[in-house]
């Protein structure tokens, strides 16, 4: 009964850590355009998960296209968007239906430069993110997500 009763805890434990990660994450994304140093934090953080689920790898994604800024390298910029960008792309084909990936690769979109060639979904995340409004988790920030669809 003990070790159940010890199970049952670092299980429950486990699961309540990951979900105030991505609290965390969710609360903090926004932040990381002018905050180096919480961007640097957020990425190892979500880098240390050994099975990433979509919304860990699409955060993931979404914060190394925003570390691109931070870096001074011309080739350390492209190369860590590049990278960026196929996070975000794996994670949107494992769970398509996600708003929330949807609204991290919009986020991405909306601000990357022209010449990146990452613009393609905006007017089709903007669409999903409406039609799928009440899909997204308490936890999120939807000031954020109304500002970045109007």
């Amino acid at each position: 009964m003990i070790k159940h009763t010890f199970l049952f805890v670092f299980l429950l434990s486990t699961v309540f850590c990951l979900g105030n990660d991505l609290s965390d994450v969710r609360l903090n994304y926004k932040r990381c355009i002018a905050d180096k140093e919480l961007c640097r934090r957020l990425i190892v953080k979500l880098e240390g998960s050994k099975n990433p689920t979509p919304i860990e790898l699409a955060y993931l994604g979404g914060l190394k296209t925003i570390w691109a800024n931070h870096v001074f390298s011309p080739i350390a910029k492209l190369s860590t968007f590049k990278e960026g960008r196929k996070d975000i792309e794996r994670a949107i084909r494992q769970d398509p239906k996600n708003p929330e990936l949807r609204f991290v690769r919009l986020s991405i979109q909306k601000n990357a430069p022209s010449f990146l060639g990452y613009k393609s979904n905006i007017a089709e995340d903007r669409r999903f993110i409406q039609e799928n409004w009440g899909a997204f988790e308490p936890d999120m920030p939807i000031a954020d997500v109304k500002a970045l669809i109007d």
